[in-house]
Parts: C-alpha cells; structure tokens; sequence
C-alpha cells in the first residue's frame, strides 16, 4: 500500500515536472536536471533521517497544516495521528516520494525529450486545444517513460524497510521490515528468503501484468 501511494504520488509530481523540464526549461534545462539528481550525493539513510525533522512535532510543516487544517482530513482518512505527522503512514509515504521521486523523473523526462515538437504543431494546426494535444499525442507516446518511471519507483520502495523503520511506528510496517525482522533480528534464514522469494514473484507478476495492459510489451 505505501509503495502503491508512493509511485502514484510520485507519478503526479514528476510528470508536470519533467514535462517543464523537455519542453519548457530552455536553458535552465541541465541546472534542473542538476537539481533533480544532487540528492543522490547524499547517502539515502541520512536523507530519511531529515524527514524526522521535517515532520518533527512543533515544526514549521505540521504547525503549516495544523493552521490549514489539513491534519483534520488525514486524521479523518487514517494516515495521520491527531495533529502530528511523524510516526504515522503519511509520514513513511512522505519519505518513500522523496526518495524515489528522482527515478521517476529522469524515465519520464527521457521519453517526453524524444517526442518530435513537430507532432505538437500539426496538432495544432489541426485546431487541437492544449488538454487534446496532451491527452492525444504527449501522454501516449511518454507511456513508455510512464512505465519504467512506475516501475523503477514501485519495485524499490516495495522492498524498502528503511522508510517505514525510522520515519514510522510498528502499525506502519512493510514487507521489507518483516523480512529484515526475520533476517537480522530473529535469525530466522529460511522465513526471511521464503518472504522474500514471494515477494519477488509477487512483484514480478504484477510487472508482467502491468508492462502488457499498458501496451508497452517490448519493455519486458
């Protein structure tokens, strides 16, 4: 579930800004594209550590949703607990975005960059309006970045443990913490590789049936 909520997530921010980066950056295209990536000059452990201060109790982000009463609506959902973020799902889902949101971007930006700017002005000069241009040429010839963006976030994150370890509580937990319970702590071997193995067909036949109902089969 929160490697699901994190690709979406990730999905919904990534697209707009890869989509600014192939088409509209002009020069500022390699700064943006600097940015994009200078996260990954620091070591992921300590990048996750930081959410706990982002997210900290009293902090300038809860104290901003608390005034906006967002954190009324999450409670609501069940992502959030009462008036704090930390140590709740919003805040593993939070983490998980941020740290994957860059293998998103880049798929994404690679197969929007490849479209011929041509296409979009005979779109035009066939009086398509901007949403018809998108929904007709741009989104279906990005699908293969879609897909290799979806995928390059959802199959680390689905395994991830560290996340939900430092930034959640023992109700949010993943498949990867059971495993890495099992492996390091109880020193149970074989339920630790049992786990694993089905999570990697698991999240092989989800791929498998994803990759052809997107039409993209010539990525498997």
């Amino acid at each position: 579930m929160y490697a699901g909520a994190a690709t979406i997530l990730c999905l919904l921010l990534g697209y707009p800004l890869a989509y600014l980066i192939a088409f509209r950056a002009g020069r500022w295209r390699n700064l943006i594209l600097v940015l994009v990536i200078a996260p990954f000059f620091t070591s992921f452990l300590i990048r996750t550590l930081a959410w706990k201060t982002i997210l900290a109790d009293g902090g300038p982000v809860v104290g901003a949703l608390n005034t906006l009463h967002v954190l009324d609506v999450t409670s609501w959902l069940g992502v959030t607990d009462g008036d704090r973020v930390l140590a709740t799902p919003l805040a593993v889902i939070c983490g998980l975005t941020y740290n994957f949101l860059p293998f998103m971007i880049l798929p994404l930006y690679t197969s929007l960059e490849r479209i011929d700017g041509r296409l979009h002005e005979a779109a035009g000069d066939l009086y398509a309006k901007p949403a018809t241009t998108f929904r007709k040429v741009t989104f279906p010839l990005s699908m293969p970045g879609v897909v290799s963006g979806t995928l390059l976030t959802f199959i680390p994150a689905a395994g991830d443990y560290v996340n939900a370890d430092l930034l959640g509580s023992t109700d949010t937990r993943m498949v990867g913490n059971v495993i890495q319970t099992q492996f390091l702590r109880i020193l149970d071997y074989p339920t630790a590789a049992a786990l694993s193995f089905i999570l990697m067909a698991a999240i092989l036949v989800m791929v498998t049936f994803y990759i052809r109902k997107s039409g993209t089969e010539d990525l498997v």
